[in-house]
């Protein structure tokens, strides 16, 4: 891609199924066109162009092929209105079935079946059959991809001029009738128009996550500015918003952009973003992420991201565009709805001359209507729809599934490779583990108390901005007293040192300040009073929520459990024992971890659970890389699933889970679109199957599948 490419979005109606994507797709291209992604389902059409000014020769160029290209305002304001296809449906529909019926109850005498009132009958439905079908069909073949619709105008139109020849030919004798199949030709229009009507309210609930994520975004914002040198508060436009601008954010208010705290103290739901149940208190320098709700307090707030640079921005282009990677198994499905309309065409034209010349005797009228029909059941019948729904839908559903979790999954690709994982790499600090560190063990020398040496602890690190230090404060703030020490020195990566008001000397710090009275380096910390040792504090770093359970299942799945850490033997070796990890590589520099991640990965597929940040490379080299970030900029670059929900590792287990079902369903969508077509033709070739029954089990067929997409949403995981 060249630094001078403009990233094109066009919103398209009209397409039905994964081949008029296919078929825009391939006319883009040769339009010149490049990274061009057409997306049915929510209808958009995604490309680079050199030259801006060709845009509209794009745009003409899909609207030659029989779709329609619209402004996204135009699609925003027809939200939640009947769609063109459900009017077209319902304007048919009562043509359909007096024609129908009239035709199977009625005597040929009636009026209903007089052949100039079922021409007439029938004539807006062809009409309307013209306009959705044959247009979309004749541009589909101009750009030399067919799509089904070229089998749904060619099945209806046969029957429609069939019609209208034998009216011509045996017009006022009472043999005409047997040549009127204007009831087929508009049975065949509208049950597939119906199909249409499901398949678009059902793609619709597919793509529920995306607009729900959309929906959090703010429209307005709350600016803080001065006037007349008093303080007012504006109401402006999201997309007004300016980095640097001050913003007042009350109970009950969606955070507008991505920020930091300046005054105030609040609770703020951030569940929608991370899957996080329990609310967080923020304050003053604290980081707030746009589209979270504040829970409780009010809170000013300076703009540092905003636009489609925020996070909750990037998320849902994210999620968009995670369709983009197709799955290994969506390419067979691909490639044989790219060559079916034409082989379901040869087939039709070979059912005939067979039915005709060879099954059925003699050879005259009868058989020819005989032999036409059922042509035109096999036209109708064979949806390749089926086959192009199969994967799509699933792939949105279970992306969709996660996001709502708090997981970013990028794309269909990374289902499916995550699905089939044969070993799971962890880091360690930050990923098994919080970070935060509790007192494991206190040990006592030269008559120093528990309390003595806790408050001495505590007053000592609160002058330290050290993690552990935090650790140690945090852990006991409620239980000690605070000790009033003079002259308090921190000499960094040595420790800390203060005198009391008797003129008591103290030392606190690492095994550096206490090698001189001991030869034990086994402890974290060390106590000194008056140049004598009189405590050592052992800490261990604490487990994150759904350690232990989520090792455990992918243990009892046969996969392989390794931590990959920069940390000591030791401490890896006595973790991996506690959580029951089958190896572990510990005091691995960056480079060996790279090394090891592609040794593993060219084993079997691997997997790599990393913060994000300093695990970038290796996260990269895996087969599938697994950030567990606080949804940062970097998390969302460095990895192909990302868990908001930082502080919980059996997010991993439903990522794990979904990516498993997903495969699953596609794997039975592809069957019963496969299945459906190989039983579904040699029925309709050997005229078992008329072509309304034809249509209606081919709008049907593209139902079950994305009902069983569906179905993935709410399904139970296990």
């Amino acid at each position: 891609m060249t630094e001078n490419t403009t990233n094109i979005t066009l919103h398209v109606e009209g397409m039905d199924c994964t081949s008029c994507a296919l078929g825009i797709t391939k006319n883009l291209q040769k339009k010149g066109a490049e990274n061009v992604f057409v997306d049915f389902a929510s209808g958009e059409a995604n490309f680079f162009l050199k030259d801006k000014k060709e845009l509209q020769l794009m745009i003409n160029s899909i609207n030659d092929l029989g779709y329609k290209v619209v402004d996204s305002k135009f699609r925003e304001e027809n939200e939640g209105k009947m769609s063109v296809v459900e009017k077209r449906f319902y304007f048919t529909l009562p043509f359909t079935i007096i024609l129908f019926f009239g035709h199977m109850l009625l005597s040929h005498n009636f009026i209903l079946n007089q052949p100039w009132i079922q021409l007439l009958l029938c004539l807006p439905v062809f009409i309307i059959g013209i306009m959705q079908f044959g247009k979309s069909a004749w541009g589909s073949l101009k750009a030399r991809v067919p799509n089904m619709d070229v089998l749904v105008f060619i099945g209806s139109a046969s029957a429609f001029i069939y019609s209208i020849v034998g009216m011509w030919l045996h017009y006022g004798t009472h043999q005409m009738h047997n040549y009127m199949f204007f009831e087929t030709a508009a049975t065949i229009i509208t049950l597939v128009l119906l199909g249409n009507v499901f398949e678009h309210r059902s793609v619709k609930q597919t793509t529920t996550a995306l607009r729900d994520l959309s929906a959090i975004q703010v429209s307005k914002a709350k600016l803080l500015g001065l006037q007349m040198g008093k303080e007012v508060i504006t109401e402006i436009d999201y997309k007004d918003i300016t980095i640097g601008a001050i913003l007042q954010v009350n109970t009950g208010d969606k955070i507008p952009v991505d920020g930091e705290i300046i005054s105030g103290e609040v609770t703020i739901d951030e569940s929608m973003l991370t899957g996080e149940s329990s609310p967080v208190e923020k304050t003053n320098t604290d980081n707030v992420i746009g589209g979270t709700i504040v829970v409780n307090g009010s809170i000013r707030m300076r703009a540092q991201v905003v636009g489609n640079e925020t996070v909750l921005a990037k998320i849902i282009e994210l999620v968009k565009k995670a369709q983009q990677a197709k799955p290994e198994i969506q390419k067979l499905g691909d490639k044989i709805s790219a060559i079916f309309v034409p082989v379901v065409l040869g087939i039709s034209v070979i059912t005939f001359f067979v039915n005709y010349f060879f099954v059925n005797f003699p050879i005259d009228m009868d058989t020819f209507q005989e032999s036409i029909m059922r042509s035109i059941a096999v036209l109708v019948i064979s949806c390749p729809c089926a086959m192009g729904l199969a994967t799509p839908t699933a792939v949105m559903v279970g992306i969709g599934r996660a996001a709502k979790m708090g997981i970013l999954i990028k794309g269909g690709s990374t289902l499916e490779e995550f699905a089939k994982i044969k070993n799971i790499v962890f880091d360690k600090t930050g990923t098994l583990t919080t970070g935060d560190f509790k007192i494991k063990n206190i040990n006592y020398f030269e008559g120093a108390t528990e309390n003595e040496v806790k408050d001495i602890l505590f007053t000592l690190e609160q002058h330290s901005s050290h993690p552990i230090a935090k650790s140690i404060v945090n852990e006991l703030k409620n239980t000690v007293s605070t000790i009033a020490f003079n002259n308090i020195i921190e000499d960094k990566g040595l420790g800390i040192s203060a005198t009391d008001a008797n003129n008591n000397t103290y030392q606190l710090g690492s095994y550096k300040i206490a090698s001189s009275f001991t030869l034990s380096d086994m402890h974290n910390i060390y106590v000194i009073k008056n140049k004598v040792l009189i405590a050592t504090v052992d800490l261990e770093d604490t487990l994150k929520a759904g350690v232990k359970e989520t090792i455990a299942n992918f243990n009892k799945q046969g996969i392989l459990t390794v931590i990959l850490s920069g940390d000591s033997r030791k401490k890896c070796e006595e973790l991996a024992q506690k959580i029951n990890i089958d190896k572990v590589y510990s005091e691995q520099l960056p480079s060996q971890k790279l090394e090891l991640i592609e040794k593993l990965t060219k084993q079997a597929p691997t997997a790599m659970v990393g913060d994000g940040v300093n695990d970038a490379p290796a996260l990269a080299k895996a087969t599938v890389g697994i950030s567990l970030s606080n949804a940062t900029q970097v998390a969302i670059q460095s990895a192909q699933i990302i868990l908001l929900k930082n502080n919980d590792l059996s997010m991993l287990t439903q990522a794990h889970l979904i990516s498993k079902h997903s495969l699953i369903t596609i794997k039975q969508n592809l069957f019963w679109a496969f299945f459906y077509n190989i039983i579904a033709i040699p029925v309709a070739a050997m005229g078992l199957l008329s072509p309304g029954i034809g249509a209606l089990a081919m709008a049907f067929s593209d139902v079950i599948v994305i009902g069983n997409s569906i179905r993935l949403k709410t399904k139970k995981l296990k």
